[in-house]
């Protein structure tokens, strides 16, 4: 059995100091082994959204989660519950020992998956700012559907060509 990279961390639950009322909650893995020379190798296999060069840190979106993994952390926010926490916590151990232990049939990969322009969305939807999809301008509406948050089908004012235009250009991205 090959030796794993990543053995221990100490977790730590956390909830926003700016929103102590909402409900989800963050979670904190401080790392006892650094992890940063698996990054891109973790990247390559799981098609991190981001990639940052300084210093060295991964982002996933997995089940509308973002976790970010640096050389001595992970950071996994809006979360259920610690039982969820401990559950991708333990998925991302896994991962980053796997990538690890098969480095040498990867390629690393220092890049992010590519984003969707906010322009390229904004020239389908109606720019009406009509405020029916919840929020103030269809710019903004714009910028959460290059997030992956929300899709044509949140826009009520959008036409069915221009619905299908922006699906099929979104296709081409990756949001989980």
């Amino acid at each position: 059995m090959a030796e794993e990279l990543l053995k221990t961390y100490t977790r730590r639950i956390v909830r926003a100091e700016c929103n102590p009322g909402f409900e989800a909650v963050h979670c904190i893995a401080d790392l006892d082994q650094n992890v940063e020379a698996a990054l891109p190798y973790l990247n390559a296999v799981l098609g991190g959204f981001e990639y940052l060069m300084d210093p060295p840190a991964v982002v996933f979106k997995a089940n509308g989660k973002l976790i970010t993994v640096q050389g001595n952390q992970i950071a996994v926010n809006a979360l259920k519950d610690e039982a969820e926490a401990a559950k991708i916590l333990e998925w991302m151990k896994n991962e980053i020992n796997s990538a690890w232990e098969n480095r040498h049939d990867i390629t690393p990969s220092f890049e992010g998956l590519p984003k969707p322009n906010i322009m390229e969305i904004l020239k389908n939807l109606p720019k009406t700012n009509c405020r029916q999809c919840g929020f103030p301008t269809c710019l903004v509406f714009a910028t959460k559907t290059a997030e992956g948050v929300k899709t044509s089908a949140d826009c009520p004012e959008i036409a069915p060509p221009a619905a299908e235009t922006l699906d099929a250009y979104l296709a081409r991205f990756r949001f989980e």
